[in-house]
């Protein structure tokens, strides 16, 4: 794959082009419980969290009841 997909028989209509270097130049805000980096750019408000910490953050307000 070419990083583009299409729709369509005919190929024409929905083509999105992907740029692997867009994702380099952003700067992605640390954990604010591990500060590991987290999938979210510095430009996000309030408290990012990883994906692990947002897993158990989770758990924790599930079962909090």
């Amino acid at each position: 794959m070419t990083g583009s997909r299409t729709s369509g028989a005919d190929g024409t209509g929905g083509e999105t082009a992907v740029d692997p270097s867009a994702a380099e130049d952003i700067d992605y805000a640390d954990c604010v419980l591990c500060g590991k980096p987290t999938e979210y750019p510095e430009s996000v408000r309030g408290a990012t969290l990883c994906p692990v910490c947002e897993w158990h953050e989770a758990q924790r307000v599930a079962c909090s009841g």
